[in-house]
């Protein structure tokens, strides 16, 4: 069976600032450490973005102090904290992990070192090490997998999160304006969450959103393809736009560019369409092979997709073919 190439739906997006370099079930190759450097960018007043290898970096500055979301790798730690003086003398107070994964995570105990806990009171006697080392928050799906990590993907229990919840939502109030970090469940994996800065009106999304790649669904941590549609529907409820799809509420994707309404809707807009063809291959009885050759995602390839490296087209097609088979499996609500 062959289909007919699609005509292209989504626009062309600018490189990102950095190279494809996703957390992947299994690990990336780490880059050239030395030849990093550590970019920022001012999204609002108070709020910048991070850039080097791994993950994007989000940082709230204010008169308290500053928050984190996500480390990036350990090696870069130093250049990381030397970014941040450039910008703000201020204590780093918070970190907040958006999932496990090495390339989000991997510098959290420097950077919980490099910073102070905010306390006070009862607390600062009641608490051993009260006031040392930033807190790192976290759903408790992200300290359940940082610790009972083996091997090469160990972390030090320095750097597992110091406060979690489990719930659907955290709030916290802090440099003046509230955040709510809201859990996103199955989606990139079972521990994902976006922070929402209420007053900055800027979301740091994780890698619910990138616009670097097709999505990476890790199954092996919890991941699911309808997941991260329900994901990118929740960003698409809360963006507010200035007019039409541009302006208004910013979103740092977990990988690539700063992005706005326009930039989610293209990406949601193709995972929609590949889930719709998937599905419809799984129906009519098609193996993984056939989908594959079928090219469900031909159209988008130019945008998403890669031959090489360790997030190919292969491998999403592959991950979403078994996502969206198990879920056809299920029974109906």
């Amino acid at each position: 069976m062959k289909r007919q190439a699609h005509a292209a739906l989504a626009p062309l997006l600018c490189a990102a600032f950095g190279g494809l370099a996703h957390s992947q079930p299994q690990q990336p190759q780490q880059p050239n450490f030395d030849a990093v450097e550590i970019r920022s960018l001012q999204v609002r007043d108070n709020v910048y973005m991070l850039v080097g290898a791994g993950g994007n970096i989000t940082m709230q500055v204010g008169e308290d102090g500053i928050l984190l979301v996500d480390t990036q790798y350990a090696p870069l730690s130093n250049k990381i904290v030397a970014a941040i003086r450039k910008i703000s003398a201020k204590p780093i107070h918070y970190i907040i992990n958006t999932h496990h994964h090495g390339d989000h995570t991997g510098g959290n105990a420097n950077l919980r070192a490099a910073g102070s806990t905010v306390s006070g009171g009862n607390m600062a006697g009641a608490i051993r090490d009260s006031g040392v080392g930033a807190a790192i928050i976290a759903h408790e799906n992200v300290l359940n997998h940082l610790s009972t990590a083996t091997g090469a993907q160990a972390t030090p229990s320095a750097g597992w999160p110091t406060d979690t919840f489990f719930g659907n939502k955290k709030e916290m109030y802090y440099n003046g304006e509230g955040i709510e970090i809201l859990h996103l469940a199955a989606a990139h994996t079972d521990g994902d969450s976006i922070v929402f800065f209420r007053r900055s009106d800027v979301i740091s999304a994780g890698d619910v959103f990138v616009t670097t790649s097709y999505p990476v669904i890790d199954l092996a941590n919890g991941g699911s393809y309808l997941g991260i549609v329900d994901a990118l529907e929740r960003l698409v409820d809360i963006i507010i736009p200035v007019y039409g799809q541009d302006g208004g509420t910013l979103v740092i994707p977990g990988h690539g560019r700063l992005s706005n309404l326009g930039d989610v809707l293209n990406f949601r807009e193709m995972v929609l369409v590949v889930r719709d063809r998937i599905q419809a291959d799984i129906a009519a009885g098609m193996t993984l092979e056939q989908v594959k050759a079928a090219k469900p995602t031909f159209d988008y390839d130019p945008v998403y997709g890669a031959t090489t490296g360790f997030w190919t087209t292969d491998r999403f097609i592959e991950a979403a073919y078994k996502s969206l088979s198990d879920a056809a499996k299920e029974p109906k609500k």
